[in-house]
């Protein structure tokens, strides 16, 4: 049986994976999840892909493969991101528990694996997930992949040109035998890197040519660019637009207004008028974000200010829908559907596509398949044995 360089995405959220293997050159044939706005979204953006909106806990691997119409080892790919929260270090250390019910859905994941056989797997989870618990879901998931060579590897999405610090564990396994490398970071911190990589990209570079907003312009609709792009990433979010969607602002109660626009760029909670201040709160709870620095990590709840720091460093407002898919390095034509904290939380969520993107060319580069060839190849035995034998040539 043949195979196209087909992907299915379990757990998909609103696709930030499936943008990035798409960007590489995977077809992306099917993405699956419980959350209604995630899947709306998802079917948006991905309009020749199945979209199905279902527990992938209460549906068998065999029923889901009927639904599909595909039969065991004809995948290309199956990835999948399962919730997260029970390893989150957001998630306070007393309240996190090894068999934590989110937790479980790890191995949900890996029955679908199992009963799919597909030729690449790739599981995506918070840093945590890869040594918390003594390693409890590591040491399972390196059992229960029989036959596969697997790569555990943690990476920082600022490494690759995203403007956020956001470290993830993935773990990419193949039936070809190959001990996968991580991609090779194309950005740097420091100034002067060993291998003279560009800088991070920084807030500004990121979302610098966005249209200013008040935080009572919340209504959604096209708005055309008012400067021209002045950074490389910016022309990338671009991609050939002329109008951007998704540019709204939340709108703030007057105290939260009040207390964000009492501070400049850089201050946050600590630097609070005295009657404006909280009880407690995160470090950077009320922060706004400077130009100059990397974007924290973009959590579910950016849609609060009391969460993070949110704010925009030049507007007195939180950020927009657009800036913080910006920052999540999602281009500029991908749409989020719903309300403002349903889309919030969609990209909280998101694998960041820039990221999956760099990960999928690594492994194409290292079964050696360009993407234009990715684009045709089958994995026949015939294939599979050519691809192998580039890798090893590679070598």
């Amino acid at each position: 049986m043949k195979q196209k360089l087909t992907a299915i995405d379990l757990f998909c959220g609103c696709g930030g994976m499936s943008k990035g293997l798409q960007d590489a050159g995977f077809e992306i044939s099917a993405g699956v999840d419980i959350e209604p706005n995630y899947i709306c979204t998802f079917s948006h953006n991905f309009p020749n892909a199945k979209s199905l909106q279902i527990d992938l806990a209460e549906t068998s691997p065999k029923e889901f493969m009927q639904t599909i119409g595909i039969n065991r080892g004809e995948l290309g790919l199956l990835v999948g991101g399962p919730p997260c929260q029970g390893f989150s270090k957001n998630v306070p250390r007393k309240k996190r528990f090894s068999d934590d019910p989110r937790n479980k859905l790890i191995e949900v994941f890996l029955d679908y694996c199992e009963a799919l056989q597909p030729r690449f797997v790739i599981l995506e989870n918070v840093a945590e997930m890869k040594n918390g618990f003594e390693q409890v879901y590591t040491d399972e998931i390196l059992s229960r992949l029989k036959g596969y060579k697997i790569t555990p590897m943690t990476l920082n999405a600022a490494d690759y040109g995203v403007p956020q610090k956001r470290r993830r564990a993935f773990f990419i396994a193949n039936r070809e035998n190959i001990k996968f490398k991580p991609p090779e970071p194309t950005h740097s911190k420091d100034e002067q890197s060993l291998f003279e990589l560009p800088n991070y990209v920084t807030v500004w570079e990121a979302i610098g040519d966005l249209p200013s907003k008040e935080h009572t312009e919340n209504e959604d609709v096209f708005c055309e660019y008012k400067k021209t792009p002045f950074s490389d990433f910016q022309k990338l979010m671009r991609n050939g637009s002329k109008t951007v969607k998704n540019h709204v602002a939340r709108f703030l109660q007057p105290k939260q207004f009040e207390r964000i626009s009492s501070i400049e760029a850089g201050q946050g909670l600590r630097d609070l008028p005295k009657h404006l201040q909280t009880k407690s709160g995160y470090s950077g709870a009320y922060g706004r974000l400077t130009k100059e620095m990397v974007a924290p990590t973009i959590t579910r709840w950016v849609f609060h200010p009391g969460s993070g720091r949110w704010g925009h460093p030049v507007d007195k407002r939180l950020l927009t829908i657009r800036e913080i898919a910006r920052i999540q390095s999602f281009p500029d034509d991908f749409e989020f559907i719903g309300s403002y904290t349903q889309r919030a939380g969609q990209l909280g969520n998101a694998v960041p596509p820039l990221l999956a993107r760099k990960i999928a060319e690594s492994i194409l580069a290292q079964c050696g398949i360009s993407k234009a060839e990715s684009n045709s190849i089958n994995f026949s035995n015939s294939s599979r044995s050519s691809a192998l034998g580039k890798s090893k040539a590679m070598a």
